[in-house]
Order: C-alpha cells, then structure tokens, then sequence
C-alpha cells in the first residue's frame, strides 16, 4: 500500500514539473505589431501617400463622396510577430501551438472590431520570430465621423500611408496554446504595440 501511494506521489510531482515547464515556457511567447500592408481606403492604396495633396483629383473626389454619403472603408493586413525563445538556455527547446487567438482592435483608444484567427499559427522554439496576418476590414466613417472628413484621412494615411505610425494602433488579444496537457489561455488580454515584444 505505501508503494502505491508513493508511486502515486512521485507520478503526481513528475506531472506537476512537466505543467510547471510547460507553463513557464508559455509564459515566455511574447507577441508586438511587426506592420500594416495593403491598406486601402474606399479601394485607394494608400502606401505612397503622405498626405492629401497625394491624392489625383478623381480619388479626392471620390473620398470626398464617400464620406458626404456616409462611408470610409478600408479594408488591411496587420501583422503580427510571435517571438518564441524556447531553444534551450535553461529551459527545454519547446514549440508552440497557438490555436485560437481572439482580439480587439483599438486605433486612437476607440474600440472597432474583434475577431480570431481562421486557423492554428505554430512557434517554432528556435528563438526566432514568425509572423501571421490579420485581416482587417472596417469603416473609418462609422467610428471617427465627429472629426471630420481630413481628420479621418490623415487617421488612414498615418496608419497605411507612405510611412505608418502603428502607435495609432493597439490589438488586445487573449491567446490560447495547445500542450500535451490540453489547452491553455492567457488569464486575461495582452496588449500588442509596435514598440515592443508583450
């Protein structure tokens, strides 16, 4: 009976070290905005313009009928970097599945849209980075109007423009990593800056 019960002790404590390596090897993913590609508004690309002077007289007047009507679509690719340093140094070498993903986009601190990733995204645990998109599609009208028709220009064109400011921007996300011992999710949202890895 006491060999049972110390078989089931030390089963017990080698089970909690692997959750305990697993966790910690989690908790090192870290997770910032690597960039915008493709940013279009009311189907215009916006990468080599810096303001509204950029734009020909056909666009302008298009952009300009568009917000009298009431809509500024835009429609961009965000991408994210994932930085996964588990290759050892103290800590087993460890691949990283994240298999949902959900978030909420804030530009300027006003919340717009939320979503999650279509599929799972792996993390090598090579200490290098892999980047997946997110597909963004929104009306810059329906959440910025009150400022103005070229206040919500130059919102468009400071983040998909000739050279972006990703500060405008911040994805509170709530990943969730497949282990061995089942799914994981973070406690709560992290924020994704352009700065640096969170």
């Amino acid at each position: 009976m006491r060999i049972k019960i110390l078989l089931l002790i030390l089963v017990f404590s080698l089970s909690s070290c692997s959750v305990l390596k697993q966790m910690t090897n989690i908790s090192r993913l870290k997770f910032k905005l690597n960039g915008v590609s493709d940013f279009r508004l009311s189907g215009i690309n916006l990468s080599n313009k810096t303001s509204l002077k950029d734009f020909n007289v056909f666009d302008s007047a298009q952009l300009l009928n568009n917000f009298a009507k009431g809509s500024l679509p835009v429609s961009f690719v965000l991408n994210i970097e994932a930085y996964n340093p588990n290759d050892g140094g103290g800590y087993p070498r460890q691949d990283l599945d994240i298999v949902d993903f959900k978030w909420r986009l804030i530009i300027d601190d006003v919340e717009t849209l939320s979503g999650n990733i279509a599929r799972p995204i792996s993390v090598p645990g090579t200490g290098e980075t892999t980047i997946f998109p997110i597909t963004i599609e929104l009306d810059l009208y329906k959440f910025f109007r009150e400022r103005g028709f070229e206040n919500v220009i130059n919102l468009a064109l400071a983040i998909g423009g000739k050279n972006p400011n990703l500060s405008r921007i911040v994805l509170k996300a709530q990943p969730t990593i497949q282990t061995p011992f089942g799914k994981i999710q973070y406690p709560g949202e992290i924020d994704i800056i352009d700065r640096e890895f969170r």
